[in-house]
């Protein structure tokens, strides 16, 4: 699917009083999935063990 297909796609699907803050948002996040299987289809991952070394920092308190 092009990214023209994918807005499409979620403009069809998004309730008709959708706010654009909630459009954007639904735009973030399919961007940002598509962002992370590009990087796996890319090989491009982290370990395990990075992810819990980083994980800490990841949290807000």
């Amino acid at each position: 699917m092009s990214n023209k297909e994918i807005i499409e796609d979620l403009l069809e699907r998004i309730p008709d009083d959708a706010s654009l803050h909630d459009m954007a948002q639904q735009i973030e996040f399919i961007a940002a999935v598509r962002k992370g299987l590009e990087e796996l289809d890319r090989g491009d991952r982290i370990s395990i063990e990075e992810v819990e070394h980083e994980l800490p920092s990841w949290i807000i308190r």
